[in-house]
């Protein structure tokens, strides 16, 4: 078995097991543990009448030079003041996408300013934020037309209408930490997929869509979950979480295959192993395989550190309430272990915390549990007293709330 790595930039992937090597290296950086950012994405809505539908050319006009060139072919593409970049989904959500900061307090600042610019910037056209992770009002209805959203479309559509969803009526929050030094990387993996299911439940906010109560605590992750399941499931990596999500990653079917002109289809069932293995007229490169990496959406993610994709999208500043408790519960390498154990009971119940919340006993127990040590931890964390009190007392909101009501 060969165990070399490709070194070559852009060179052809013909071997799979350099492809696992390539992977496991590119998506498992170890090192110290130092740093942190956050991806906060929002559905944008008339500010008169939410359930309106919105317009690329309005949008467009709000984010003036800051607008991506996706929506504004040639725009400067400016970013807002303090460094971030706008960016918009298919169905016309915007994201500002943090840089990795060595300190919490210096990302919360950063990219609150920046949250609250974009909101200035799209009050000019009476637009504002959404505050939950899924589209209460509008059916889903993709603005954007290129030839990655063309492939995905017709790939999700395969499995019935949550694609579309996923896609269009989606919002999501996502924290980004270092995976660790290599003796830390599999107990920090397992911390998080562990105690992902009972954070989701806790922070959920989109039971509703299309103006109905979907049942689901979080109706996005219900979404997320109804694309092919090779795709978005949680995947337990054990003790070589590397090699392990490598493994999984090459047998995970394509989604699109790039190519000249706008169809990017790729063949049903085909996997990126069967591309290895000469099922299409040219073998993939290095750039194919890692843009492959880009469309599989676990709920934790390995992209050279760890991003916790379980979100929903929270109102206003309080984003930063998850955002703390995962670096509180990551703080340190006998409080990660701690996570860890009192996670279990809600382990691996990710459709239950999604569907159920706290009506899981599970998850409810593990919950309470992992929520209350993140918040005896957060002065582990660089978040000044006041900050620290804002996010206990949205932990203990959320907490109280989801269990009285289920929302």
């Amino acid at each position: 078995m060969s165990t070399s790595t490709i070194t070559q930039p852009n060179a052809s992937v013909t071997d799979r097991d350099q492809a696992e090597e390539h992977i496991a290296s590119l998506c498992f950086r170890t090192g110290p543990s130092r740093l942190i950012g956050a991806e906060l994405e929002f559905t944008v809505h008339h500010a008169d009448d939410p359930a309106r539908p919105l317009e690329l050319e309005t949008l467009r006009r709000a984010l003036g030079p800051h607008a991506p060139a996706t929506i504004a072919p040639g725009s400067p593409q400016e970013t807002l003041d303090n460094g971030t970049p706008v960016t918009v989904e298919p169905g016309g959500q915007v994201e500002i996408s943090s840089a990795p900061f060595r300190s919490l307090a210096a990302l919360y600042a950063a990219t609150e300013g920046d949250r609250r610019q974009l909101a200035r910037l799209l009050a000019t056209e009476g637009l504002v934020l959404g505050e939950h992770g899924l589209d209460p009002w509008r059916s889903p209805r993709r603005l954007l037309r290129t030839p990655r959203f063309n492939a995905l479309e017709k790939a999700f559509d395969r499995t019935g209408t949550a694609g579309r969803v996923m896609m269009c009526n989606t919002a999501g929050l996502q924290a980004c930490v270092d995976a660790g030094e290599p003796q830390q990387l599999a107990d920090r993996w397992a911390a998080l997929y562990s105690a992902g299911p009972a954070l989701m439940a806790a922070f959920a906010t989109s039971h509703r869509q299309g103006g109905i109560d979907t049942g689901w605590r979080s109706a996005r992750m219900r979404a997320w979950f109804g694309v092919d399941r090779e795709l978005t499931r949680a995947i337990e990596l054990g003790d070589d979480p590397a090699h392990a999500w490598a493994r999984h990653a090459l047998a995970a079917p394509l989604l699109c295959v790039r190519r000249d002109g706008r169809d990017w289809d790729a063949p049903n069932g085909l996997t990126f192993n069967d591309w290895i293995d000469g099922a299409l007229d040219t073998p993939p490169t290095t750039e194919d395989l890692e843009y492959h990496l880009t469309l599989l959406f676990p709920p934790i993610r390995p992209r050279g550190y760890l991003e916790v994709r379980c979100l929903d999208a929270q109102p206003g500043n309080e984003w930063i309430a998850p955002i703390a408790v995962i670096a509180a519960l990551l703080a340190d390498d006998e409080t990660t272990s701690l996570t860890r154990d009192l996670a279990a009971p809600g382990a691996g119940r990710w459709e239950q915390a999604a569907r159920d919340g706290f009506t899981d006993a599970g998850v409810a127990r593990a919950a309470h549990a992992v929520l209350d040590l993140a918040v005896r931890r957060l002065d582990r964390t660089t978040l000044d007293v006041p900050t620290r009190a804002r996010v206990a007392r949205v932990v203990e909101e959320r907490l109280s709330k989801e269990s009285a009501t289920g929302h």
